[in-house]
């Protein structure tokens, strides 16, 4: 892929250049050094998404981890499953997911007031991104969005409804939406429930159900179990020493040269930019690309070095708060784990025994902080080396990319097939796309056996007891 930088001098008139991806980092830094020139990113495929895009962690879009939406959002790959023999047939499919695009929350979207103030009043310059900001952009988040659903994210689930039922031909099907097999949860926070009733609208739009609704479950002890877990809350959400690692990479020489090049592209003293000034601007630049799909002013304070740090500042809260930091992030989704796994193996039973599946599909709908402790407790994504402050540059290929992982609408799909004879087997997906489970990938199949599936989590089916795992005993933070 080719990208197109505009390069940006104090008083002289906007270049365009066309460089290829492993030479444009260098000559822009140089650019940068030795004429104080600034410069915005943006794909050469379309102009309307930044080049950065790709690294806005949990505020991703879902089309940038699946690039092949962007040309036909309804598009489905169903060769990618590769049932290990003709014979086997769905059986069955839980889907955990996260909620779409949101609006951002009242305490970003104070940050963000704070900076465009700034911005507004004291940075100058002639370049035409920054005078789009002065005199164009108005600052148009108000308090009363507040994390809720977007327009976006009412798409981003009915397209998602749609796509299942395509991937899933024989699940996911009318007849069963209307006998009651297919079953919805949720947690009972507003962009959740809105994203579960898109879900809905996009199977009954797609079948012009008209006659019938349907119902869905508020959750919270399985779909925010983040907020039932003591032991979480006291020792890592209310503990600021349990995030030390961001801290420290927030407080070092790679964010502060980010906030020096901000300052520098608005022409302010350092001080000004804080890091949440810095935050607040990659924040602007990633919901006004999520919520209306656009390359954003506020983008031009970044290039892809820049994107970079502050991906990584991002996915190091998420490991240290959600994820292989502490082993209590993980066995607090313990309650989740059990839940899944009892709908797969009632399933698996019911097989066995000659019945027909009484539940075809569960779509369970929450949050980041949902997905990512069970993806955890399921071991996918673990490096070698834990996320630290010190170890930016050696991660740069590391598999935890929240990135990649956790876009709005993330989902894990765990499908059961029936290939007869008892033999039970189980796909995973993530946002659609086949993974192999943690530990089972020396085996033939991309799809194990059910049974050795069980056998390889038998510790955490045994225990991983959530009332167990979460009861405070005043002891220090496991790492």
């Amino acid at each position: 892929m080719t990208s197109s930088v505009r390069v940006l001098g104090r008083n002289l008139p906007e270049l365009c250049v066309i460089m290829t991806p492993n030479f444009w980092i260098l000559v822009v830094a140089l650019l940068i050094n030795i004429t104080g020139f600034y410069c915005c990113l943006y794909s050469e495929e379309d102009p309307d998404i930044p080049v950065i895009a790709k690294y806005f962690t949990t505020k991703g879009r879902y089309e940038e981890v699946n690039p092949h939406l962007r040309d036909d959002i309804l598009f489905v790959n169903r060769s990618a499953l590769k049932p290990p023999s003709p014979q086997c047939r769905e059986a069955h499919l839980t889907a955990v997911i996260r909620h779409g695009t949101r609006y951002p929350t009242i305490k970003n979207i104070q940050k963000m007031r704070r900076l465009y103030g700034l911005v507004e009043s004291r940075a100058s310059g002639e370049e035409s991104w920054l005078r789009e900001i002065q005199s164009q952009w108005t600052m148009w988040y108000t308090d009363d969005m507040d994390g809720r659903l977007a327009m976006k994210g009412v798409s981003d689930h009915k397209h998602l409804a749609v796509r299942l039922s395509k991937l899933f031909p024989s699940l996911l099907t009318e007849e069963k939406l209307r006998a009651g097999q297919v079953n919805f949860m949720t947690s009972s926070k507003h962009r959740c429930v809105n994203s579960t009733l898109s879900f809905m609208a996009g199977l009954t739009e797609q079948w012009a159900i008209r006659d019938v609704e349907f119902e869905h479950t508020l959750n919270d002890a399985l779909m925010r179990f983040f907020d039932k877990c003591t032991r979480f809350v006291e020792e890592i959400d209310k503990n600021a020493t349990a995030l030390a690692e961001m801290q420290l990479f927030k407080e070092g020489p790679e964010m502060r040269r980010v906030q020096e090049k901000i300052a520098d592209r608005l022409r302010v003293p350092y001080q000004s930019i804080t890091e949440e000034m810095a935050e607040a601007a990659f924040d602007l630049c990633a919901y006004e690309f999520a919520i209306k799909a656009v390359n954003s002013p506020w983008c031009c304070l970044f290039d892809e070095v820049d994107a970079l740090v502050m991906e990584y500042s991002n996915d190091l809260k998420q490991f240290w708060k959600r994820s292989y930091g502490h082993d209590i992030n993980s066995k607090a989704s313990c309650i989740l784990f059990h839940d899944v796994f009892s709908r797969l193996d009632k399933a698996a039973n019911e097989i066995k025994s000659g019945q027909q599946v009484t539940e075809a599909v569960t779509i369970q709908i929450g949050h980041a902080e949902t997905l990512l402790p069970l993806l955890t407790l399921l071991g996918f994504f673990r490096d070698s080396e834990a996320l630290k402050s010190t170890n930016f540059a050696q991660q740069a290929q590391r598999s935890f990319r929240t990135s990649y992982m956790m876009p709005y609408a993330a989902n894990l799909l765990l499908v059961l097939y029936d290939c007869g004879n008892g033999d039970l087997r189980l796909q995973a997906l993530l946002n659609e796309k086949p993974v192999a489970f943690p530990g089972l990938t020396d085996l033939t199949s991309s799809m194990p056996r059910y049974e050795d599936v069980r056998s390889h989590y038998r510790e955490l089916l045994r225990g991983c007891d959530f009332e167990t795992e979460c009861q405070l005993f005043n002891k220090p933070v496991d790492s």
